[in-house]
């Protein structure tokens, strides 16, 4: 595996901590905010920025997108989020060693098959870890981010009133930020051969910008009705099961051709899927929070 490949990785880690860190800092923020109103986006945002530790969640989460990009454009799409992925499982020990959190044992095994799932992917990774895998279908590339960002925005406004309102819009702002990542790889592609100012405003630039603030505000409504540990495992595991799925279908990175790494990879996402299931608590017990 090439030095290049390897530093990416070892950003993905980097970015997964960073990641779960935001996250809780994020949502000790936004208990403490007023409700986010969606007629009034704006307020709101600048209402969640006066709280210190949401905009301390905010500049953490930054940083990780920060190296999450370098990852991206390092190593391949689907090795990065697997990484990312396996790095799940310390979102349950940082919750509840440093931001005491109570984690309850069906949250832990939960969390637990996620990180297990997600990272199993790695193993059916077929010759990818070659290279960067950044080159792209334009017209594959807008298909796949066109229904990944309307499934997020359809999910977001049908799970507002819905029984675990707050884990249906973890998993919309998931979904945002999956079509954010896969915007991030493609642009990665033009890095070195387009100027700066063609990068900066090319289409793909205004969707990781739409996707990404879109997708901040809906994972602050639903770290503020949700429980912490259920909401933040449902947004990780949507952002990155999809993200991961654009490796081989925008970024012809290589499926394996073998019966068992098909059998494998299946198995995987339907682990991720389960695990997806039971980490939300019963409903008897999120009706019961704030």
């Amino acid at each position: 595996m090439p030095l290049s490949v390897q530093l990416g990785l070892v950003l993905a880690v980097a970015t997964a901590l960073a990641s779960i860190v935001g996250f809780l800092y994020k949502h000790r923020g936004a208990a403490e905010s007023p409700a986010v109103e969606w007629r009034r986006p704006i307020w709101s945002s600048v209402v969640l920025f006066r709280s210190r530790w949401y905009t301390l969640g905010v500049l953490i989460a930054m940083g990780g997108w920060g190296l999450h990009v370098g990852a991206l454009s390092l190593a391949p799409i689907s090795l990065v989020q697997a990484t990312i992925a396996g790095g799940l499982v310390l979102l349950t020990v940082v919750a509840d060693r440093f931001f005491a959190h109570r984690v309850t044992r069906r949250e832990w095994i939960g969390v637990a098959l996620a990180a297990m799932g997600l990272a199993f992917l790695a193993a059916t990774l077929d010759g990818e870890g070659d290279s960067a895998h950044s080159s792209y279908d334009a017209a594959t590339l807008t298909v796949f981010i066109a229904i990944v960002g309307t499934a997020g925005i359809l999910v977001a406004v049908l799970g507002r009133g819905a029984p675990r309102a707050g884990v249906l819009l973890g998993a919309a702002a998931g979904l945002l930020w999956a079509a954010s990542d896969t915007s991030i790889k493609a642009l990665s592609d033009h890095l070195g051969d387009d100027s700066a100012a063609a990068i900066v405003f090319s289409p793909l630039a205004g969707v990781i910008l739409a996707a990404s603030l879109v997708g901040l505000l809906i994972s602050a409504r639903s770290l503020q009705i949700g429980p912490a540990v259920s909401v933040i495992a449902v947004t990780s595991v949507a952002a990155n099961a999809l993200t991961i799925a654009a490796g081989p279908i925008v970024f012809s990175e290589p499926f394996p051709d073998q019966a068992v790494g098909v059998t494998v990879r299946v198995l995987a996402f339907v682990l991720v899927i389960s695990a997806a299931a039971l980490t939300p608590p019963p409903l008897e017990a999120e009706a019961q929070l704030p």
